[in-house]
């Protein structure tokens, strides 16, 4: 995509209110004429940074003006809204649009909030669970016989699970070696 396309696209995100402020126009209507003095000429600058008129219009006809002379004045606005704006130089659409090239594709910061919105202890209460059956299910399975040992682990684990649920597996696990 061209910058010129690029451009066109920002345009209304841009003139936007309150995006970018006085100082950051000047600054970029500056560089673009000191330091590239191939893209504005002095008159042009001045122009551009007329105080009386409102920066929406001003913005807006630097955007048009550039769009007119080329794809290299445009670029080199981009270049210069990056060193004097770079947060906004980052939020651009034209920016995310380029940093996600396949539309179907998943935004990967969407999916990773949407995975992690319940923390460590959901996980934590989950893999107890899963523990717990697992230990369940292999404790009553007839072909095995380690009952004593899943006995053992038991009686050891007032830390992992409660006083309760201890007591219930140890009945149970009682009940089992008479059977």
């Amino acid at each position: 995509q061209s910058y010129c396309h690029r451009l066109q696209h920002d345009m209304y995100f841009l003139t936007s209110t309150s995006r970018l402020n006085e100082q950051v126009v000047d600054k970029i209507v500056l560089q673009l004429n000191r330091v590239y003095p191939q893209i504005l000429t002095n008159e042009e600058a001045e122009k551009f940074r007329n105080p009386k008129a409102s920066l929406h219009t001003r913005l807006s006809d630097l955007l048009k003006h550039l769009q007119k002379k080329g794809d290299r004045h445009c670029q080199e606005f981009y270049r210069a809204l990056q060193i004097n704006a770079e947060q906004l130089y980052n939020d651009l659409p034209s920016r995310k649009i380029l940093k996600t090239p396949d539309p179907t594709e998943i935004d990967t910061d969407k999916e990773q909030y949407m995975l992690n919105d319940r923390g460590p202890v959901f996980f934590l209460a989950c893999f107890s669970v899963a523990a717990g059956l697992a230990l369940f299910w292999y404790c009553c399975n007839s072909e095995t016989q380690v009952i004593g040992r899943a006995r053992r682990i038991l009686g050891f684990s007032p830390i992992i699970i409660g006083r309760h649920v201890r007591n219930i597996c140890m009945l149970y696990l009682e009940d089992m070696s008479r059977n």
